[in-house]
């Protein structure tokens, strides 16, 4: 009987610790800061905000057009910027380095996140009065939450999620993830909020972000609200080397 108390309570120990560990490192598997890679033709915007500076990575164009893109949570914004030129040609463009990520200071979290992704909106619609707000995997919760707020005139989403507490649950099954975790990405919550003409692009083959998770979120919005778009024979981080990709989002 020692013996399997003893044993009950360096489980319950153990198990303890680990609840601690991921609780206290949760943002170290949401967020992974990436440099700003050298060598692009693109020009760096200072943004100042709350305990922090945001560079964003920028191609400046005069009109009334601009694309505001929010990256993933292991990407460096400024690698798109080809690609998001070739989709958008005569778009001003603005790609967001989170706290942390490529020069930005500060650490990011889910709060910080869409408090920075609302100011650089509010910068940019000061004078580019037709945004298109564009977020691929995480950056596609920054994006549903922005425009749920601002009055962005088109809205892309690219591998989006229903919620970063529904892909934590499925990845740690064992562990109370509903009391963990801090910066939830519930995507589902501004779905239906959204009435300006929404594209979501999927990849068939995300092993990521399950096509389970985006089509709960599809059930979110509005009727009719999205058209819904799915590469074939592509991936989580393969999906923006198809063609179909820069077709889509145009």
């Amino acid at each position: 009987m020692r013996f399997l108390a003893g044993t009950l309570a360096t489980t319950v120990i153990v198990y303890a610790l680990a609840c601690l560990g991921l609780y206290l490192l949760q943002r170290s598997f949401i967020f992974y800061p990436q440099p700003r890679r050298s060598g692009l033709d693109a020009s760096v915007m200072k943004l100042q905000v709350e305990g922090a500076q945001v560079e964003v990575s920028t191609r400046a164009l005069a009109g009334p057009d601009a694309v505001v893109y929010f990256g993933g949570n292991a990407e460096d914004v400024s690698g798109s910027l080809p690609g998001l030129a070739t989709a958008f040609p005569a778009h001003a463009l603005y790609l967001m380095h989170y706290r942390g990520y490529g020069g930005s200071s500060g650490k990011p979290s889910q709060a910080f996140v869409f408090a920075d992704a609302l100011a650089l909106f509010d910068r940019v619609h000061a004078t580019h009065p037709n945004v298109v707000v564009v977020g691929r995997s995480l950056g596609s919760g920054v994006a549903l939450h922005l425009a749920s707020l601002r009055p962005a005139t088109r809205l892309v989403l690219v591998t989006p999620y229903n919620s970063i507490l529904e892909l934590a649950k499925q990845q740690f099954p064992f562990f109370p993830v509903d009391f963990l975790l801090t910066d939830r990405f519930e995507s589902w919550r501004y779905a239906a909020r959204i009435t300006i003409p929404t594209t979501v692009i999927a990849a068939d083959h995300d092993m990521v972000v399950p096509g389970r998770s985006t089509r709960r979120l599809l059930g979110h919005f509005r009727p009719g609200q999205v058209r819904h778009v799915v590469i074939p024979n592509t991936g989580h981080n393969t999906i923006s080397d198809d063609p179909a990709y820069i077709q889509a989002m145009r």
